[in-house]
């Protein structure tokens, strides 16, 4: 079983493209893979993939209600299929007061004798949905901050990938990544591994190599390094394409494009051998 969060406290649209090109690298190499959108935000996973799910219909159910307990239906419908080979949990705007959810829905297990862990409840919604015998691969995208949402995406799949921005601030990110760890696993009373920490938005090649060696140096798996691809990670959000599709439906990629397409796979590749 392949499960991962993608993670980076930058957050930002590099991340969630990420997500959409591995998942859609996943399906690709022949895995049952499911995506799943914990942010709340408007320009989320669920919008880069063109998905037509009800985010604002407080009637309709969601994975809000499912974290909460209080579903209308089974696992099973709402998880939408995509034109890209995997299926997609969408999110939903109560996911932007699922922290408050979940204390409510914790008071009252509290009140009833019951068990509630509100950060170990996707984890109980997947296995009580047998999620894990329906698929092979899953991916989740929380959003960066810290909260339910994030919390419950690591306790479910105890796995990280990491992009990490060019930046002064991205590096120190890298070099704080092992405390981070460290206190992610005392909060939640778990074991996580980094899969791989993956820097996003190089500029020239002797900085995509600098960046490497730094964090091979610090300890951690990094594969591969993705260029400045702005023309084509832009088009990918107009036009609500991945990566891959963008190139394959919209315009032809140049040949650095194919470079990093090519990065994507391999990267996702990567992380199938790894796990």
């Amino acid at each position: 079983m392949l499960a991962y969060t993608i993670y980076s406290e930058a957050g930002g649209v590099g991340k969630t493209t990420l997500a959409a090109s591995l998942a859609t690298a996943h399906a690709d190499h022949g895995r049952d893979a499911l995506a799943i959108d914990l942010d709340p935000q408007q320009g989320s996973l669920t919008y880069l993939l063109g998905v037509d799910a009800p985010r604002n219909d407080g009637d309709a159910d969601n994975i809000a209600r499912h974290l909460i307990d209080r579903p209308l239906g089974p696992f099973a419908d709402i998880v939408h299929e995509t034109d890209y080979g995997f299926d997609l949990v969408p999110n939903h705007d109560m996911l932007e007061n699922l922290p408050s959810l979940l204390a409510k829905a914790d008071e009252m297990a509290e009140d009833l004798g019951e068990y509630f862990a509100p950060n170990e409840r996707l984890f109980e919604v997947l296995v009580d949905a047998g999620v894990m015998e329906d698929y092979d691969t899953i991916v989740v995208d929380p959003p960066a901050t810290a909260g339910p949402q994030l919390y419950n995406a690591i306790h479910a799949t105890r796995s990280l990938v990491v992009p990490v921005e060019p930046t002064g601030k991205g590096m120190q990110s890298v070099e704080g990544l092992e405390d981070v760890v460290i206190n992610l696993q005392d909060s939640l009373d778990i074991d996580i591994g980094v899969m791989a920490v993956i820097p996003n938005g190089i500029g020239s090649t002797s900085d995509q190599q600098k960046y490497l060696e730094r964090i091979r140096d610090l300890g951690f798996d990094a594969p591969v390094a993705i260029a400045d691809r702005s023309s084509l990670f832009e088009g990918c959000w107009d036009t609500q394409l991945p990566a891959a599709h963008y190139v394959q439906e919209v315009r032809s990629a140049y040949d650095y494009e194919e470079e990093t397409l090519a990065q994507l796979d391999e990267l996702a590749t990567h992380i199938e051998e790894v796990a």
